[in-house]
């Protein structure tokens, strides 16, 4: 709903901001700094390049996803960002589109990218922040810590940008598929059978052909949890004309120059998600119920679900 309200009628950008495999156990044992980073490199690498009159020219929003595995539950780390594809011209007086079927640079994004998370490294490292256990203590030196830094500054690092999609009802159906999910789904698993659990997985290195993984149930579990967020992590952040500072005031004037106004809500939902928007409270007909909590029972497979009116005051 939220995010919703927030959606211009506008095609859409995804881009896609990886980290190099030497990271990624530095990222683990560091989840918190690490992936706020990540966030601000990220975020900070697109406003800056969108903003560039060489390329867009323009304050655009972005709207970023943490994601921390693979298809085999690897670590791995990396942003999925949703961007509308233009934004408002740098003195506000009107809306500059993007090229039908192209955003900004990857290559540029890419070395932006890499030059800013290297240097927020750099500065945490010298501020005492990064954690260096286990395998990783000889980097707690600094000729050890400065050598990794070169290594990767001189690697190509993997930003991916898909040419600009559909507008705010495709948008809606990939954040309803992804931004709540976790590193696994039901659907991907087979069997568990004599301590093994065996789940279909998808071959980025062969064409994403469809495999089957067999692991060992403690070492399934080992990597399932490698994915469990720090405590209060928020892994869904907004930027620039969506940060929540300015968005109302952002989203109007944007609405202004497309000539367009708020969109109807209801008319991006799906089916169940309109009916539970309408469900009406019986007590006050005024305010719509949402559910506060589920209960399952024992025994039958059942479930309460308590609900709460929006208006309704118990007092």
């Amino acid at each position: 709903m939220k995010q919703a309200s927030s959606l211009l009628p506008v095609p859409y950008a995804h881009v896609v901001f990886t980290v190099p495999d030497q990271l990624v156990p530095l990222a683990l044992r560091n989840q918190r700094l690490f992936y706020s980073l990540l966030f601000r490199a990220a975020s900070e690498t697109l406003l800056e390049v969108a903003a560039d009159p060489r390329h867009l020219g323009a304050r655009i929003g972005v709207l970023a996803v943490l994601h921390t595995w693979s298809q085999n539950l690897g670590h791995h780390p990396h942003l999925h960002c949703l961007v509308p594809a233009g934004g408002l011209a740098l003195d506000r007086s009107r809306w500059v589109r993007s090229r039908p079927n192209f955003f900004l640079p990857v290559r540029v994004l890419s070395r932006m990218f890499r030059g800013k998370l290297l240097a927020f490294l750099k500065q945490s490292y010298r501020h005492d922040e990064l954690r260096f256990s286990g395998t990783l203590a000889a980097l707690s030196q600094p000729r050890a810590f400065n050598s990794l830094l070169s290594t990767l500054r001189n690697k190509e690092w993997v930003v991916y940008s898909k040419p600009p999609f559909g507008g705010p009802e495709h948008v809606l159906k990939y954040l309803a598929r992804y931004t709540h999910r976790v590193a696994i789904s039901n659907a991907r698993l087979l069997s568990l059978d004599h301590g093994q659990v065996r789940f279909r997985w998808r071959d980025s290195r062969h064409n994403n052909r469809s495999s089957v993984m067999t692991l060992d149930a403690v070492e399934f579990i080992r990597r399932f949890l490698l994915h469990v967020l720090p405590a209060g992590f928020v892994k869904i952040r907004h930027f620039g004309l969506l940060a929540n500072r300015n968005r109302r005031q952002a989203l109007a004037l944007c609405r202004s120059h497309l000539h367009a106004v708020a969109p109807d809500i209801s008319s991006l939902l799906t089916e169940p998600q309109r009916s539970a928007l309408n469900r009406s409270c019986p007590q006050c007909k005024r305010g719509s119920l949402h559910v506060v909590a589920r209960q399952l029972s024992v025994g039958p497979a059942t479930s309460h679900a308590p609900l709460a009116c929006t208006q309704f005051d118990s007092s």
